[in-house]
């Protein structure tokens, strides 16, 4: 085993999982380190730790997302087996489908989520976390003061973004954020993933759609959609924002809409990760209208 999957295994023992003899290694992750294991009956767990945790709560607030998105929003998650300061234990999911019909699926599971879980404020009741970083969730009466203070403008004083932007991008983005009314429709609060990047979308064993790795809140909708939308799908998901806005009665303009909306993962992504795939770039792009003209 590696470092790292020995570490996962030491924990899970530590934890009382004695029965797991041995963790392989799992992709997809970012912030954490994960694993695979079974215990001794056969039943297989992922298993995710961070070497050093961000908080004592990350993991618990995790799994309350998961909890909240099943119990609340009728989505698939996988089961919670633990979840303490140092060890988040799931059930396993399944890698999704990249079929048509699969992506129809989620369509329809997500303009459900979003369509019965409507909430007259913005925000959720504690903070949690996006990565390694948190994401406050203070409540809030307004969206557009919800989104720029906690989505957008929250990030300017993280180390990393303030090499990435000068003064004149994150003047830029405050005066972007002041005019969000313009640029963006006023739309009710709802139960949204929060980190929904393509990877986050797997398969239950009976090939439902399920999902990971959440940052719940109530905002709007449409933060899952351009998260979703600018993080390379595949061509077969397609079908899913066609019938996402079918099923949701989203206007045709929402597609230029989407860049302003994934600033706040696209700062996100600066914060926390060296090199950051190009955000820095698609931030200034966006921002580049908001530029004071000498």
């Amino acid at each position: 085993m590696t470092e790292a999957t020995s570490m996962l295994l030491a924990r899970l023992h530590a934890a009382g999982l004695t029965d797991v003899g041995a963790v392989e290694p799992a992709s997809g992750g970012l912030a954490a380190t994960a694993g695979l294991a079974r215990r001794a009956d056969g039943t297989p767990l992922f298993v995710k730790a961070f070497g050093d945790p961000p908080a004592d709560d990350a993991f618990a607030a995790e799994a309350e997302g998961l909890t909240v998105l099943r119990e609340a929003g009728g989505v698939v998650t996988p089961d919670v087996v633990r979840a303490d300061r140092d060890l988040l234990v799931l059930s396993v999911l399944r890698a999704r489908p990249d079929t048509e019909a699969f992506w129809e699926a989620c369509a329809h599971a997500f303009a459900r989520l979003h369509t019965t879980t409507r909430h007259d404020r913005f925000g959720w009741h504690r903070d949690n976390w996006l990565g390694r970083r948190r994401q406050v969730n203070t409540w809030t009466d307004d969206g557009f003061e919800f989104f720029a203070r906690h989505r957008l403008l929250r990030w300017l004083e993280e180390p990393r973004v303030r090499e990435a932007l000068d003064a004149a991008d994150r003047r830029a983005l405050e005066r972007l954020c002041d005019r969000l009314p313009e640029l963006l429709p006023d739309r009710p609060a709802c139960l949204t993933h929060g980190d929904l990047w393509a990877q986050n979308v797997m398969a239950a064993p009976d090939g439902r759609p399920a999902l990971i790795d959440p940052a719940v809140s109530y905002t709007w909708a449409e933060v899952d959609l351009a998260h979703l939308w600018t993080t390379a799908p595949p061509p077969e998901a397609r079908v899913f924002f066609e019938r996402y806005a079918e099923l949701t009665g989203l206007d045709a303009g929402w597609r230029e809409r989407m860049p302003v909306l994934q600033l706040r993962q696209h700062l996100a992504v600066i914060a926390q990760f060296e090199p950051d795939w190009g955000a820095a770039e698609h931030v200034r792009a966006t921002l580049a209208p908001f530029r004071e003209r000498p």
